[in-house]
């Protein structure tokens, strides 16, 4: 088998991952400095900005994990900050501080990490 044909190891998908979810704080990072100066845009700005960055902390924390329980956790912990990430999203448009369309590629970043997520919890639990 030559080298272009070896198949991706998990250290692999685990680094793809983690810049994966690096892009997402960043790209939310971007979200938050382009927004208005006003207090709604800045209240809920700091409310993404907390949980869009804490996506890859937690995801990376969690292969720190001292067992399967919890990393379980951390991942789970990752998968809590998206949801939150996502009602912010919500919230950002519903009330008209940014234009749907604005964070359409965002939105979907966050369900197909949120969809990664719970294939690595799935996948752990089967294990146990």
């Amino acid at each position: 088998m030559m080298n272009d044909e070896v198949p991706r190891s998990r250290a692999a998908e685990k680094y793809d991952l983690r810049e994966r979810t690096k892009a997402f704080a960043i790209r939310v990072v971007r979200l938050y400095c382009s927004l208005p100066n006003t207090t709604e845009a800045q209240v809920l700005g700091k409310q993404v900005l907390r949980s869009g960055a804490a996506v890859g902390a937690q995801h990376r924390e969690a292969f720190r994990a001292r067992s399967s329980a919890e990393f379980v956790s951390k991942i789970e912990a990752a998968l809590q900050e998206l949801e939150e990430t996502a009602y912010w999203f919500e919230l950002l448009i519903e009330v008209g501080i940014v234009r749907q369309a604005r964070l359409a590629s965002l939105h979907q970043e966050a369900n197909e990490l949120a969809a990664i997520l719970v294939s690595s919890v799935k996948t752990v639990k089967k294990r146990q």
